[in-house]
């Protein structure tokens, strides 16, 4: 099973047919579910004690197990937050998974952190951030702001009494991910409102901390840089002056928006970035890397370290090299380099085409949104601040808006899913992609007239 065999031969061809067809798709197919009465008919169990021949499985994945998943690089897929990632990062994904590099430590993984490391430091270039300032690549925002609120929490506790229940200052509009990563924490939220634009800004913050009889209890304010319903950057810089009055940790979750630091057309609206405590921001969403790819960045990492790293007489060998040991600052211990894919990518294309292909994207939202606002039937709801679009089809209910995008997916036209603004149903649409075409766009709105 683990030596290299003609089985394996036959295997490795399979698969790499199969990789290199998908990578020469163009355009990727959306794609579309099936119910598990559908397939359960068409594959069935498909564990046993003798196994199955290699082909017959490769073909169960190809034929019908991978059609049943939307592709969330297809240019048409609009919802959620679709991927985009260059040829370069997913072949090199390849390379990784064959390499059997345990990323925890410099002792095991030396040559793999220090490539990860110099895409960080690309990062941190982007926002501002000090020369001392690093961080770790993670799975995901969630884990990404579950690791920088634990060190926040560790590092104000040392400086301050410890209430009866901790809070997290954070606005009405932030992820679910920062709700669920509380009650993780067993930590209480301060909800901040927002006013119609959905921005949380640095008066309402301090109205809200003024106004609050427990405020000794924070330990945090979350801010946003993108958020996920209508691509909001929240006003960073007042917010960090606000908390930092009050000895207050700032982290700032970008893990969609953040990647626009990479367009100058754009990247004043992150003023105040540079002096957050941490902040992250996914290269799996608009930095073109495949899944799981977040990056974690500490201004001062040393105060993640102290929280994170773990002790035991088998990791003494590990606190022997002490150069970085990405364990160290997020709450895991074994890690996958998931940040190779990325930095070869950036090696490969340099920083330039990162920087045209953001700037791309945005014009790319623009175009549609201008499209969308000339159309008589629709109502473009407001000018994208980013790249995610929002508009309302004239008269049409709730249930219109969810008859119409299931019949999209199923014509396999575009996958558009409808949210709610303030209570009512209407349409969003957000553009990763910089191969999206505006006919993609042009189907939409005549599909809706």
């Amino acid at each position: 099973m683990h030596r290299f065999t003609a089985e394996t031969d036959e295997m490795a061809r399979l698969c790499f047919e199969y990789a290199t067809e998908r990578l020469r798709m163009d355009p990727v197919p959306l794609d579309h579910p099936q119910s598990l009465a559908d397939l359960t008919a068409a594959v069935g169990n498909t564990i046993n004690a003798a196994g199955h021949d290699p082909e017959l499985v490769m073909g169960w994945f190809r034929d019908v197990l991978a059609p049943a998943c939307i592709s969330a690089d297809s240019p048409s897929f609009l919802s959620f937050i679709p991927v985009a990632p260059t040829k370069a990062s997913q072949l090199f994904d390849v390379v990784v998974s064959s390499s059997a590099i345990c990323a925890s430590d410099w002792l095991e993984g030396a040559g793999a952190i220090y490539a990860e490391n110099q895409a960080l430091r690309w990062v941190a270039d982007l926002a501002w951030m000090p020369a001392e300032a690093g961080g770790v690549f993670v799975s995901g925002g969630s884990a990404g702001n579950l690791s920088a609120l634990v060190a926040a929490r560790a590092t104000v506790a040392e400086r301050r009494t410890r209430p009866v229940r901790w809070r997290v200052a954070l606005a009405d509009q932030a992820h679910s991910s920062l709700v669920n990563t509380l009650r993780i924490m067993d930590v209480d939220a301060l909800t901040v409102p927002t006013g119609p634009d959905d921005r949380l800004t640095g008066p309402a913050l301090r109205a809200a901390l003024d106004a609050d009889p427990d405020s000794g209890s924070i330990f945090a304010v979350v801010a946003t840089a993108g958020t996920t319903n209508t691509g909001t950057v929240d006003d960073l810089a007042a917010i960090v002056d606000v908390a930092h009055e009050r000895g207050l940790w700032v982290h700032v979750d970008g893990a969609y928006g953040l990647a626009g630091l990479a367009a100058p057309s754009i990247r004043e609206r992150f003023a105040g970035i540079e002096l957050a405590d941490s902040f992250v921001v996914d290269p799996h969403k608009w930095l073109f890397a495949p899944f799981d790819c977040a990056a974690l960045v500490y201004r001062n990492p040393e105060t993640a370290r102290h929280v994170h790293a773990q002790m035991a007489p088998y990791l003494d060998s590990m606190r022997a090299t002490e150069e970085w040991n990405p364990a160290d600052y997020a709450y895991h211990l074994t890690r996958r380099a998931r940040g190779l894919p990325f930095w070869f990518s950036l090696a490969v294309h340099g920083t330039d085409a990162y920087r045209d292909a953001v700037e791309k994207t945005l014009e790319i939202a623009r175009d549609a949104a201008r499209r969308i606002d000339a159309a008589p039937h629709l109502e473009l709801l407001r000018e994208p601040e980013l790249t995610v679009v929002l508009w309302r089809r004239t008269g049409w209910t709730h249930d219109q808006y969810y008859e119409w995008s299931n019949a999209m997916l199923r014509d396999q036209r575009a996958f558009v899913m409808p949210t709610t603004l303030h209570g009512e149903t209407i349409l969003r649409a957000v553009y990763l992609n910089p191969e999206s075409k505006p006919a993609v766009t042009d189907d939409i709105i005549a599909s809706l007239a």
